[in-house]
């Protein structure tokens, strides 16, 4: 890992039954970094996954994971939490952890004693000796996410995880991301929910149709578009009004228009010497949504919704 990436992969292409999955896909996963795989279900993102980590093989392409040009020679350093998530109900909560735990190679009694603490320190004490299928589909998808961690992975790759969890889990999932960043290990996870990659990742690649529309940090694609300026005046008229962008339009008693290439400044200038009386002035840097929207285009921004509606039901 001399180039500082955790994860280099090169014109990926995969196609299945004739019908491409991953078309030409290009990602660079810094180590250390949260990193995320933004787009909507069916974009491709689960068969990305599944390639970086050696579980099926490119049609063309070339990949690299933590310094392996075959991925699966450093399964034993990665945690992987699959989107379809599986746990033997009969078993204990601290028995799952430590039994995917020695799937890595992690020893049971470790195991077991890492699986108390971190169950106790997340609230679910009391459920160490629970049976999986006793516990809720939260409790039970939290318990897999600590199994896939146990035995402290170098790279954590999460499979869409915020998916069937509820608010209150969701932040603590989040939470755990950035601990185990903050700790050192490299943490790519995929989802179709914008919010969760806006706070969490510095770098993102937004995935639609098979291809990657934008690879690089948040920052960059939101900078491609302007920001927003809201705008309200005393007057109603005046000599001011020919500062205004011709593409301005009033909307609940205000203007809203891009901000100018050459800044603010002319402008305020413009609207305190033809007696605007500025009532109201905000500059709104869009987010991440509105940069999803004039990448991956609206149809897939409309998707992305749809899945997020079949979450919350």
């Amino acid at each position: 890992m001399q180039n500082g990436l955790a994860i280099e992969a090169r014109g990926l292409f995969k196609a299945f039954d004739g019908k491409t999955a991953v078309d030409g896909i290009d990602i660079a996963v810094p180590q250390g970094s949260i990193y995320g795989i933004l787009g909507p279900n069916g974009a491709g993102k689960t068969t990305t996954l599944r390639i970086l980590l050696g579980i099926i093989d490119p049609d063309e392409g070339d990949r690299t994971l933590l310094g392996h040009h075959r991925p699966l020679e450093a399964a034993g350093l990665v945690g992987y939490l699959p989107e379809e998530r599986g746990l033997y109900p009969a078993m204990t909560a601290r028995e799952s952890i430590a039994f995917m735990g020695a799937l890595r190679g992690l020893p049971l009694d470790i195991g077991r004693r890492r699986a108390e603490g971190m169950l106790a320190d997340n609230g679910l004490g009391d459920y160490v000796n629970k049976p999986i299928k006793s516990l809720s589909k939260g409790m039970a998808q939290t318990v897999q996410l600590f199994g896939t961690i146990v035995h402290r992975p170098k790279l954590i790759v999460l499979d869409e995880p915020f998916s069937g969890l509820d608010a209150i889990n969701q932040g603590r999932l989040e939470n755990l991301i950035r601990e185990e960043a903050a700790a050192g290990a490299t943490v790519i996870f995929s989802t179709h929910v914008i919010a969760h990659a806006e706070r969490l990742c510095e770098r993102i690649a937004i995935i639609a149709g098979g291809k990657v529309r934008f690879e690089g940090k948040v920052s960059d694609a939101r900078d491609r578009l302007r920001p927003q300026v809201r705008l309200k005046t005393r007057s109603a008229a005046g000599p001011w009004r020919a500062a205004l962008p011709a593409e301005a339009v009033i909307e609940d008693g205000a203007w809203h228009f891009e901000l100018p290439k050459e800044g603010i400044e002319p402008l305020l200038k413009s609207l305190i010497e033809g007696g605007a009386g500025i009532e109201e002035l905000s500059i709104e840097r869009p987010g991440l949504h509105d940069a999803f929207v004039a990448i991956a285009g609206a149809a897939a921004a409309r998707q992305m919704e749809e899945s997020q509606a079949g979450d919350a039901a």
